[in-house]
């Protein structure tokens, strides 16, 4: 109720107020198990992409955006429970599987997921090389992947920035990948063969610079 409650209300106006462009929405299947396969520029992508998909999109987030303190915490936990993200814990062993399972749960609930490939958001704006979890969901699933090429959310709340601004930003949906032709190839070079097509999907739509080496998270 609270994510209905959330699109009818939060959506329409963050429309107002961005106007963000918004093109392919007509390549996302309403019904059946999906992937959302997007880049990654800023903490708000989690928030911009369920908002303007036709469907509910469920995402994974880090934990440390439901614990957050003061207002900025306060606002961050209040908008990534509004659009039904699900926390996860980031640096434990087992991490990484632990998130995957998770996402092939909500898969296999027939349900739409997003999920970005470079495992982390890109802090000079280039694309970089994906990891291969995209495709063992899409495998293991057997589901279709909607590539998604988001600009400008980086400008909306830049690191350091306490509250959010006004900016300009691009929302383009692509039509979805099959891999059905990779079921019962090796593992290994099926996964990567997925997974440099979908980045290539990802570079096409948003424009950026690709790196083909993958981005590392920085130390905490």
């Amino acid at each position: 109720m609270l994510y209905t409650l959330t699109r009818k209300t939060m959506g329409p106006v963050a429309r107002l107020i961005y106007r963000p462009v918004i093109e392919g929405t007509e390549n996302i299947p309403r019904t059946g198990p999906l992937l959302l396969a997007s880049n990654h520029l800023s903490f708000v992508d989690s928030i911009v992409i369920p908002l303007v998909a036709p469907r509910r999109v469920v995402f994974l987030a880090k934990s440390e955006y439901f614990t957050g303190h003061g207002i900025r915490g306060g606002l961050k936990r209040a908008m990534f429970t509004a659009v039904g993200a699900v926390p996860i814990r980031r640096g434990t062993a087992g991490a990484a599987q632990e998130a995957l399972d998770s996402a092939l749960e909500i898969l296999n609930d027939g349900l739409a997921f997003g999920i970005y490939p470079e495992g982390t958001r890109s802090r000079d704006g280039r694309l970089y090389r994906g990891r291969t979890g995209v495709a063992w969901l899409a495998l293991t699933a057997g589901c279709p992947v909607v590539p998604v090429g988001l600009s400008g959310t980086q400008d909306i709340q830049p690191v350091g920035s306490r509250f959010p601004r006004i900016r300009k930003i691009t929302i383009r949906f692509g039509k979805p990948l099959d891999f059905s032709h990779l079921q019962g190839a090796k593992p290994g070079p099926a996964r990567r063969e997925a997974t440099d097509t979908i980045m290539a999907a990802i570079q096409e739509l948003s424009g950026q610079d690709y790196v083909g080496h993958y981005n590392r998270r920085r130390a905490t």
